[in-house]
């Protein structure tokens, strides 16, 4: 999977395709071009607490950095984590316990790869689905907290997240040999739940439901531009070449 994406809808939009509870301050806007380490719209579901404790779960639509940090390390230096693979995720020290209870979505109404040809050369392509369908990415999220950061201070707790990928499927397979691991709609809701308990078998599960959203995808060229993480306008999209 290539390190670019696409979320071209407002967050407006996500707060009422997806019944969101609670909205951040902050949350990105559109974007034709998402990199490692730019801000992302991020879903979870999280224990209610207080008064409320026990009921069901709170549906959050944040702002995250697309690179997870984890809890135990010492901040958000080196190469982000942007991606996670499936079949591991579980078992790696980065990744477990995120597998375990924090398990989120990231939308998004496409990604960019760049396919290789059988010249050697490559060309860069965008995947999405039909009219510009919201998917929904897997994701894994943690919280970092900035030891130097005052108690109070807003940047005191990073939120970040990866994505998780699988082995390519149906148009996508085509380009790259992996792929982002598409949620539906209709599990989603387990897939976000605190109170599932996260592990190998449930990533499999959730993994193996790909190949039908994945059989609908389209795939185009587009400009080399992309290549270009400062730049970022709706033209990027656009198909070109013949």
């Amino acid at each position: 999977m290539c390190g670019r994406f696409v979320m071209a809808r407002a967050s407006s939009d996500l707060v009422a395709l997806f019944d969101v509870d609670v909205s951040g301050d902050t949350l990105p806007d559109p974007s034709w071009n998402i990199a490692p380490t730019n801000a992302v719209s991020l879903l979870v579901d999280a224990a209610p607490r207080g008064d409320d404790a026990g009921g069901p779960p709170v549906r959050r639509l944040a702002s995250a950095r697309w690179g997870l940090v984890p809890a135990a390390s010492e901040g958000p230096a080196g190469p982000p984590l942007t991606t996670a693979r499936v079949e591991s995720a579980a078992d790696e020290p980065a990744f477990a316990e995120a597998v375990a209870t924090r398990r989120g979505l990231v939308p998004a109404t496409g990604w960019y790869e760049q396919q290789l040809l059988p010249d050697g050369r490559r060309r860069p392509v965008l995947v999405r689905l039909p009219d510009d369908e919201v998917m929904l990415l897997g994701a894994l999220y943690e919280w970092w907290r900035d030891p130097r950061a005052a108690v109070g201070s807003p940047s005191r707790w990073l939120l970040s997240t990866t994505l998780l990928t699988r082995a390519s499927s149906g148009p996508a397979a085509e380009v790259a040999g992996r792929m982002p691991m598409l949620v539906g709609t209709d599990v989603m809701d387990d897939w976000l739940d605190p109170e599932t308990e996260g592990d190998a078998d449930l990533l499999e599960g959730v993994a193996s439901l790909v190949d039908e959203p994945a059989g609908r995808l389209l795939v185009h060229e587009v400009s080399p531009e992309v290549a270009d993480a400062s730049v970022d306008h709706p033209g990027l999209v656009d198909p070109v070449g013949g």
